[in-house]
């Protein structure tokens, strides 16, 4: 079995052959969670992909919004665009040094405002230092360009659209937590936020799609058994959802690359969820 959609993963190979091609802008999207002491940034201005630009996820949001980084309106996010030098007709390359765990976010963010030709760095960094090749610290060049922000709603679930799924049962509610937060026997990372899972949804840890020493997507194959065993049926589209939005996204590249097209991330996630009063809390 073959990915359906497997040209939104790349090689490193394929990458190492490009560095220098100007219709490319490669990204680093690393980003850690707030209780582990880590900097993307700092990490990226010691070592990163030549000629790569950081995407802060907690930067190209919503400034106005008290939950993390949910998407910008349209004009806010092509500016960030045009900031990193990511214009319409170029070709974005993202990877993190976090397993795959934060590039598909960039990924689905970008597609989410209408820009299609995004694909995610198989392996990511652990995968480009496994096979020694070259980093540095310089800060890229950066070009002028117009970026065209089309926001795409079907792609994008609100905390509304969520509360009225629980009677419609439209959407299968597909959770990339680990089994401890969602079952709520382990605490959330963030305050004032309360544990369990939306009812009605299904769990699948987004660890399982990714393969624990080489960091790459796992066969076609593989993700088909897992999305099943988790009781994702092809009958129905699908809302994922996670910690605030970031591993949600790791869930709908695994369904996109198996050729499935009526997926949606509840972009609030349970950073919203978790801390509203008005939203039922299944353990």
């Amino acid at each position: 079995m073959d990915y359906i959609n497997g040209d939104a993963l790349v090689e490193t190979d394929w990458l190492a052959d490009r560095l220098n091609d100007s219709g490319i802008r490669i990204v680093d999207a690393t980003w850690y969670l707030p209780d582990v002491d880590r900097s993307g940034r700092d990490e990226h201005a010691e070592r990163h992909i030549p000629g790569a630009v950081y995407w802060d996820l907690d930067e190209i949001a919503d400034p106005a919004d008290p939950l993390p980084h949910m998407l910008p309106d349209a004009a806010t996010f092509a500016g960030h665009m045009a900031r990193l030098g990511i214009g319409d007709g170029m070709k974005v390359v993202v990877y993190d040094g976090v397993g795959s765990m934060t590039a598909p976010r960039v990924w689905w963010t970008l597609r989410s405002f209408g820009h299609d030709d995004v694909v995610v760095l198989d392996g990511g960094l652990a995968k480009w230092l496994a096979e020694d090749r070259p980093t540095d610290a310089e800060a890229p060049a950066i070009g002028t360009g117009h970026f065209t922000a089309t926001v795409r709603p079907h792609m994008v679930r609100d905390v509304a659209a969520v509360r009225a799924n629980l009677a419609s049962q439209t959407e299968q509610v597909l959770d990339a937590r680990s089994i401890g937060r969602f079952t709520g026997a382990d605490p959330e990372p963030r305050p004032n936020c309360r544990s369990g899972h939306i009812p009605g949804s299904a769990n699948l840890p987004y660890t399982e799609l990714v393969d624990g020493e080489t960091k790459m997507f796992r066969p076609a194959d593989a993700l088909a058994e897992r999305f099943a065993a988790s009781g994702i049926v092809a009958s129905r589209p699908v809302v994922t959802t996670c910690g605030s939005g970031v591993t949600a996204c790791v869930l709908a590249l695994g369904l996109h690359l198996l050729g499935r097209d009526d997926v949606a991330v509840y972009d609030g996630s349970w950073s919203e969820w978790g801390t509203r009063d008005d939203t039922p809390v299944e353990t």
